[in-house]
């Protein structure tokens, strides 16, 4: 393992990722709040502190040992889910699924942002390297981010989206999955279905829908 090699890997995604998971996170915590849940921001878990949603070992302690154990080809990791009390929305079916949207916009925008400020670098003929490697990462991370929280299965947002837009009975079907559903999830991911029939796939209508927003900024910057 080439350890001045991790060293960099880590320099230029740590930030993308903390910004990524901490805008994620307190979105989810922002939405509850605007459709009548305080739990989270009771819980201070409203907050642009990235401290408050790292989990020692979904966010640190799995990723590096993933990075290591697979010569960094296959990486996973988690951050602290925001708690919701769904019972507390002033309408929990429809409301749910603003709640389990938000955090993926929120990597969506910074998916959008990232690629404005690699434009940007490249206007300004701005060429130091790890800056431009920092602006793809931070793209990356949070594309990743959107399109995997989408997998329609709980716990992840686009199970709770799919069980607010379900009709009752199968809704109700859908969300008993939510306790094994982690790893049923983790079962997918290894089996290599989710990447191949779910996230390369999401993630390439992702990357052309960004190009397209951005078309108007490329025009004026080039």
């Amino acid at each position: 393992m080439d350890v001045a090699q991790l060293i960099q890997t880590v320099a230029v995604y740590a930030l993308p990722v903390l910004f990524a998971i901490t805008l994620h996170e307190a979105a989810h915590g922002y939405a509850a709040l605007h459709f009548g849940d305080p739990t989270a921001a009771r819980l201070g878990r409203i907050t642009l502190n990235p401290m408050a949603h790292i989990d020692p070992i979904g966010t640190i302690a799995m990723p590096l040992l993933l990075y290591f154990a697979t010569a960094g080809n296959f990486l996973f990791g988690y951050a602290k889910p925001v708690p919701v009390d769904f019972g507390r929305l002033r309408h929990p079916r429809r409301d749910m699924v603003w709640v389990a949207l938000a955090g993926p916009a929120a990597n969506l925008l910074q998916a959008l942002g990232w690629a404005a400020a690699g434009y940007l670098l490249a206007a300004l003929a701005i060429e130091e390297p790890f800056f431009h490697a920092m602006a793809r990462a931070g793209v990356l991370v949070n594309v990743v981010m959107f399109a995997f929280n989408l997998f329609p299965l709980p716990p992840l947002d686009g199970g709770r989206i799919l069980v607010g837009l379900l009709p009752p009975r199968p809704a109700l079907l859908l969300a008993r999955v939510e306790p094994l559903g982690f790893f049923i999830v983790m079962a997918l991911v290894i089996a290599g279905v989710v990447s191949a029939l779910w996230l390369r796939p999401l993630m390439q209508w992702t990357l052309q829908a960004i190009q397209w927003a951005l078309a108007p900024l490329r025009w004026l910057l080039f």
